[in-house]
């Protein structure tokens, strides 16, 4: 009986809501926000705490940071949290990656109202420096010439570099073979001394070892060059059209009031345009972006039709 009248008290809550309009907007926001967010440490949780503080300023309440160790976590919490702007999700592209890949108990369409992307990060293709090529074009050439003599290191299945890595040989059209570790730094050494060929990876990992003579970049994962990896192409010069980035965006529970919404997407757009909030985030290896929900949601549509493509062909699974 319990269960009945809360669910009953939920839906109560959702009609006054839907009843309210721009009058409940108006007072919004009278009491703290919670984002619910992955690990602490995290790029996500960086974007979400350096975005949010300013936020707070702005807004004059304080937004509370839940960290969780799944990313499957925060958006069911945040999915089936009431839709009054008080509850928010900021999530890496494997929220909406994650339902291409296993089941999981929400739908990042139906489920969530996009807010705004709040940043992006470009992957770095690396070889080792034992292999002879020094561009994406030579590399690509190589691997045609012997198929299935090159291989790539990635670790969580489904992970970034996963992904990057399957997207580039369905674009190149070669065959290049995965070498599964448990964890990045276990791969690492085997690209340097050249028994596994290459990876993707982000350039906080890279960057150093690169400088160090330890691994050879050939391209950035960006449509475009970037100030995080000066000097490096994107693969895209290359392969037209190539694209994969780690982004950082945030979403509220579907049938929040559009006020609400519009609010949210000006108060994190003023703080993604704030100089200090965008040294910040270069330092922190992340790119601040901004933008309308409109263009957030088109953009999340086209790269989970071009990504679930992708898996399919590669038949990727997440037990």
């Amino acid at each position: 009986m319990s269960i009945v009248r809360g669910a009953a008290r939920t839906l109560s809550a959702v009609l006054m809501l839907a009843t309210a309009g721009g009058t409940y907007g108006e007072s919004y926001p009278d009491k703290p926000i919670r984002i619910v967010t992955i690990g602490i440490g995290s790029g996500t949780d960086v974007a979400a705490r350096l975005v949010s503080q300013k936020m707070s300023a702005s807004m004059g309440k304080p937004f509370v940071i839940d960290n969780r160790p799944s990313s499957n976590i925060p958006p069911d919490i945040v999915a089936h949290s009431l839709p009054d702007g008080y509850t928010l999700l900021v999530a890496p592209n494997g929220f909406f990656y994650n339902p291409l890949l296993e089941n999981v108990p929400y739908d990042p369409i139906k489920d969530f109202a996009p807010i705004a992307m709040l940043s992006n990060a470009p992957g770095i293709l690396v070889v080792s420096p034992t292999l002879a090529v020094n561009s994406v074009a030579e590399l690509i050439a190589l691997a045609k010439a012997k198929p299935g003599a090159l291989n790539y290191a990635s670790a969580q299945a489904g992970g970034s570099g996963h992904l990057t890595a399957e997207l580039f040989k369905s674009m190149a059209g070669v065959n290049i073979v995965r070498v599964a570790y448990k964890a990045t730094n276990l791969a690492i050494p085997d690209v340097i001394s050249g028994q596994v060929q290459m990876m993707f990876e982000n350039p906080a990992v890279m960057v150093p070892l690169m400088k160090q003579g330890k691994m050879k970049g050939l391209a950035v994962t960006s449509l475009k060059p970037t100030p995080l990896v000066p000097g490096l192409p994107p693969v895209a010069e290359t392969l037209p059209g190539f694209e994969m980035v780690s982004t950082v965006a945030m979403f509220a529970p579907a049938r929040t009031p559009p006020s609400i919404i519009k609010r949210l997407n000006e108060e994190s757009t003023r703080a993604l345009n704030d100089p200090e909030v965008k040294e910040k985030f270069t330092n922190s290896g992340l790119i601040a972006i901004g933008g309308k929900p409109e263009e957030l949601a088109a953009w999340m549509k086209s790269a989970m039709a071009s990504m679930g493509k992708v898996i399919k062909e590669a038949g990727i699974r997440v037990n």
